[in-house]
């Protein structure tokens, strides 16, 4: 109890007010008192509940890959009246009448900060940065669905003395007529069309389509105060338009001012943040007292807010918390409104259906026609149409406030929720199924480094994570010894690990223009990255770089990369290791995910890959602006990998700068094995001798030829020093790389794979990484006391994907291609020569 004293002129008041602090928090269960009777105990159970169910959604919608709205709307439906909430007890414990204002504020506090960082994201500018048919597609998209939605209203609408017919058609045609970008993104990178130029055009739609929504959702609001429409509303958007005046007059330059105050490359001070997050609720504060919803002030808000580092740091400081946790419970909120026992009979779901279908009809009809314009063909015009359904957040706030402001009745809200979840639901099935994009490019030949020709380009696929691949990944690009008769094209492919974040997709859109600055996080890497590749384009000569994103789930990460890889016909994909320098010198785990990356991309690439282990290459010593200087060796055992890895030094000892040390391990061999290999050699000259010739054999005599070309042509190079080495089992190998590893700062070494050497015998039984190759994994060891970056190379040698690898009439052929500039794949069988059969005793 509190006395509260009130003087008004010579009279004075004495008001006493009654409140109970104890119904807020507990005593505690040991004094006989019920948690649940308490609001801050009630809440937090409520909130575990809806984060919970959520989640464990979302887990089991992931193999059929829905977006994470279609779990949050489902997890509140669900805990509401109709399933769980069918039960009394239940409703009365869990969810009682006295908890909904506590639990439908913090919602609607979430839903604010999250309409903010929306605004924060939306870059209204990209109007002007879209194709000619972004625009048409999205008007389309939205006319056709508003005029179904203003037939349906009729259907709908049960006519209330307080309830104007139109107010209810500006709602439902702004429900089935606008498209969630957010929601879309994640079905594009789902369904690997993000980087397509359907995927493009629809991407550019949809965020059109939003920002054309927010107007129309202010406007619906704007009319739904029923007492004194005409007038009352005329206030409403007059005091909403000084609003936005106001804050882009008085508040842009305010927060320009505070960016301004921060020294570059700082974060902006607490203070600063504080008043813009308390500027979010002044905001919401002024637009609900006017007449206008909250979130449409938070929105404007974010909007005014400049695109940079004041965006990146309060998406970093809100977003995890707010969609995570606070966001889920407006949804939550929406399912326990949502009694789908409303719709009842068979007449009410007769109309649910239709609503469903003509709604997604009158979408794709939009759509098809504006494609068809432009010489689409129909089915991508189909699917276009069918990816501009996906609903989200605004479909939502806009039934949601419609029903707050008694326009829209329970059974038309019921309705509007299940159509919501079903006109999404159905598009990957229903995309999957209609369109399958044909492969544009055409079977290649050149997919090792060995069969392109030195006198030809040379494409190179180069995998990012981070920013810190990168200096370690120009270099080795630059030692490659690009020149204008063998210029290199490089593809740089920033991967992003598709989340539930939304500000994490609009790397795709906001297409990176000079001066620009980023919308989050993942978009100033990828910034920072293009920068540094473009720079070395621009110092460097005969280089070619185009940047390209992969965002998608780790786990099909890799198809996204061979996709890529096929599609612009590289040579050589380079994979940055999961590893990475420590200051110490040891190695640790960056992120476990890109190990499993790296072996779903060795499994399954189109071509021949390197994993590039950095150990320092990034600090070698320039000699020049454009030059570098490394000291490079080649371990060569013999196989089809050790024979493009010397390839690929072959092309680096071109470099004036580069030193190459090519070490050939030969195995011992006992005098009876020495007199048996000499009598099969003799014996394979004699007709009369049956002589198997065995796939080993061919292998080892590849090798030979090879070795013996690359030591004709490099005789003279002073640059080049080859040395043999023979050895009879793995400790004499480690011995003999240890004798070199000091001098020099990159090994290329092949993978090995498949094939089992005495050379390396006993040294894959401690192995930590056996995707390396038991000498890669030597190399790139923790234990290993030299700071000595790594290449391990494995060849391409697929038969499948229709590629024709050359194939000369005679080995004498195959080698002077090769070094003649004319490479060819050695690992194929070679045509002509047939396995001799000759008697053998």
């Amino acid at each position: 109890m509190a006395t509260e004293v009130v003087t008004a002129g010579n009279k004075t008041e004495e008001n006493i007010v009654c409140y109970s602090p104890s119904m807020i928090t507990t005593n505690g269960v040991w004094q006989g008192e019920n948690p649940l009777d308490y609001a801050l105990p009630l809440f937090l159970l409520q909130l575990t509940l809806v984060v919970v169910f959520t989640r464990i959604l979302v887990f089991m919608l992931k193999p059929f890959r829905q977006p994470r709205v279609i779990a949050e709307i489902l997890g509140g439906v669900i805990l509401g009246p109709s399933v769980l909430g069918r039960s009394k007890k239940f409703t009365d414990t869990v969810f009682p009448l006295r908890s909904v204002m506590v639990l439908e504020t913090m919602a609607n506090i979430g839903l604010l900060y999250f309409v903010f960082l929306v605004g924060v994201e939306m870059d209204i500018a990209v109007i002007r940065r879209t194709g000619k048919r972004a625009i048409p597609i999205a008007l389309a998209g939205m006319v056709v669905p508003f005029l179904i939605g203003i037939s349906f209203s009729f259907m709908l609408h049960r006519s209330a003395h307080d309830t104007k017919q139109g107010t209810f058609v500006l709602f439902l045609g702004v429900a089935l007529s606008v498209t969630a970008f957010p929601v879309l993104a994640r079905i594009l990178a789902e369904l690997k069309l993000i980087n397509s130029e359907i995927g493009r055009i629809a991407m550019s739609a949809a965020l059109i389509n939003d920002i054309f929504a927010w107007v129309l959702l202010a406007f619906a609001i704007a009319f739904s105060e029923n007492k004194n429409m005409a007038l009352t509303s005329i206030w409403v958007l007059l005091s909403s338009a000084a609003f936005v005046v106001f804050c882009i007059v008085i508040i842009r330059p305010l927060i320009g001012w505070m960016i301004k105050r921060t020294p570059e490359g700082e974060s902006i001070s607490e203070f600063f943040i504080c008043i813009i997050l308390s500027g979010v609720m002044i905001s919401g504060f002024i637009t609900d007292a006017i007449g206008m919803h909250s979130i449409f002030g938070a929105f404007i808000f974010g909007l005014v807010i400049p695109n940079g580092p004041l965006g990146l740091t309060l998406n970093e400081k809100l977003e995890d918390f707010i969609s995570g946790i606070l966001l889920p419970l407006f949804f939550a909120i929406s399912g326990l409104k949502t009694e789908i026992n409303a719709i009842d009979g068979v007449g009410s779901w007769a109309i649910l259906a239709l609503v469903i279908v003509l709604a997604c009809v009158g979408k794709v009809a939009g759509t098809v026609i504006v494609t068809l314009y432009y010489r689409t063909p129909i089915h991508e015009g189909i699917t276009l149409g069918l990816l501009m359904n996906a609903k989200g957040l605004v479909e939502m706030i806009v039934i949601n406030v419609g029903k707050d402001q008694k326009v829209i009745d329970e059974k038309s809200f019921a309705i509007m929720v299940v159509a919501v979840v079903l006109m999404t639901a159905i598009i990957i099935p229903f995309v999957t199924l209609i369109y399958k994009p044909a492969r544009k490019f055409a079977p290649y030949k050149r997919r090792t480094v060995q069969s392109t020709k030195p006198d030809g380009e040379f494409r190179v696929l180069a995998c990012i994570h981070t920013p810190r691949n990168v200096p370690t990944i120009i270099n080795l690009l630059e030692a490659s010894c690009p020149t204008k008769k063998s210029p290199i094209c490089i593809y740089v492919l920033h991967l992003v690990e598709l989340t539930g974040r939304s500000s994490a997709m609009l790397i795709v859109h906001n297409t990176r223009k000079s001066g620009r600055p980023a919308l989050n996080r993942t978009q100033a890497q990828s910034d920072h990255i293009i920068n540094a590749f473009e720079n070395f384009e621009q110092h460097v000569g005969s280089v070619s770089v185009q940047p390209l994103t992969a965002i998608s789930p780790y786990s099909t990460m890799h198809e996204d990369i061979c996709t890529v890889a096929e599609d612009k016909r590289v040579a050589f994909l380079i994979i940055p290791f999961h590893k990475q320098l420590t200051v110490d010198g040891g190695m640790e785990i960056t992120n476990p995910n890109f190990r499993t990356i790296n072996q779903n991309v060795l499994a399954n690439a189109p071509c021949s890959v390197g994993i590039l282990v950095d150990r320092g290459l990034s600090g070698s010593t320039r000699l020049a602006a454009n030059q570098v200087s490394h000291h490079v060796a080649v371990l060569f055992f013999g196989g089809p990998d050790d024979r493009e890895a010397l390839s690929y030094g072959l092309r680096m000892r071109e470099h004036p700068g580069i030193n190459l040390t090519v070490m050939r391990f030969l195995p011992g061999v006992p005098a009876h094995e020495e007199a048996r290999s000499g009598s099969r050699r003799s014996n394979m000259n004699d007709p009369n001798v049956l002589t198997i010739v065995t796939d080993d054999d061919k292998e080892k005599q590849l090798d030979e030829d090879y070795v013996n070309a690359f030591r004709l042509r490099t005789a003279n190079d002073d640059s080049v020093v080859y040395i043999e080495k023979v050895v009879n089992h793995g400790e004499e190998t480690v011995a003999a790389i240890r004798t070199i590893d000091q001098s020099h700062d990159l090994f290329i070494v092949g993978r090995g794979q498949g094939t089992i050497s005495p050379l390396t015998a006993g040294l894959t039984d401690w192995s930590e990484c056996p995707e390396l190759g038991a000498i890669g994994d030597l190399l790139a060891s923790s234990d290993n006391a030299a700071i000595v970056s790594v290449l391990v190379v494995q060849q391409y040698v697929g038969m499948g994907h229709g590629d024709h690898i050359l194939t000369p009439d005679s080995r004498g052929q195959q080698l002077q291609e090769h070094f003649n500039f004319g490479y060819t794949n050695n690992r194929t069988q070679i045509r002509g020569q047939q396995p001799q059969c000759h008697t053998q005793p």
